[in-house]
């Protein structure tokens, strides 16, 4: 990844913005060879759970508040199932309210 480029994990519906918590003009997904060499886990699979703790992992309200949710294990060909609440004692975790709602 270049200098420029500052890498976060966000827990959101797919239809979430976070342009303006990051303050960047732009967001989009890292290539694939990028995504893999910065965390270590398989494309596909990429999981909260082990990223750098550098990384901001933004987690929307609703989603730490769902219960059990389903996430990435690492590897695409598992999942695992964890409180949504949980994702925010992570490292870098945060609940935000409204970080699914479309600009």
């Amino acid at each position: 990844m270049s200098q420029q480029d500052r890498p976060v994990a966000a827990e959101i519906r797919a239809t979430g913005v976070i342009r303006r918590r990051m303050d960047v003009r732009k967001v989009s997904f890292a290539a694939m060879a990028d995504a893999v060499a910065a965390t270590g886990m398989e494309y596909g699979g990429i999981t909260p759970i082990g990223l750098p703790a550098s990384w901001p992992i933004l987690i929307d309200a609703v989603v730490a508040a769902a219960g059990p949710v389903v996430i990435g294990s690492g590897i695409r060909g598992s999942k695992i199932v964890i409180d949504g609440a949980a994702l925010s004692r992570l490292p870098g975790g945060e609940v935000l309210e409204g970080l699914a709602t479309a600009v």
